[in-house]
């Protein structure tokens, strides 16, 4: 009985420790460099290749199927 209580106090110890060990998070920002991820264009996507001009084209059939007016024959 005295071990496991030996036991559960060692590892009651080490996840408490085991807070401590945190670093800081700063950002160093350097000037006129942009550090994030880079944006693709949504015409990169698999679905149209990099074509733009079909891209731009399902994008304005979107869109009118988005007129409630239209979409109901007026």
């Amino acid at each position: 009985m005295r071990a496991l209580s030996i036991v559960v106090a060692a590892a009651i110890a080490a996840a408490g420790l085991a807070g401590c060990g945190e670093r800081d998070q700063v950002v160093v920002y350097k000037q006129g460099k942009y550090q994030g991820k880079p944006d693709s264009k949504p015409w990169d996507s698999p679905e149209f290749g990099g074509d733009k001009g079909r891209w731009e084209t399902a994008i304005k059939a979107r869109n009118l199927n988005q007129d409630e007016y239209r979409r109901m024959g007026g």
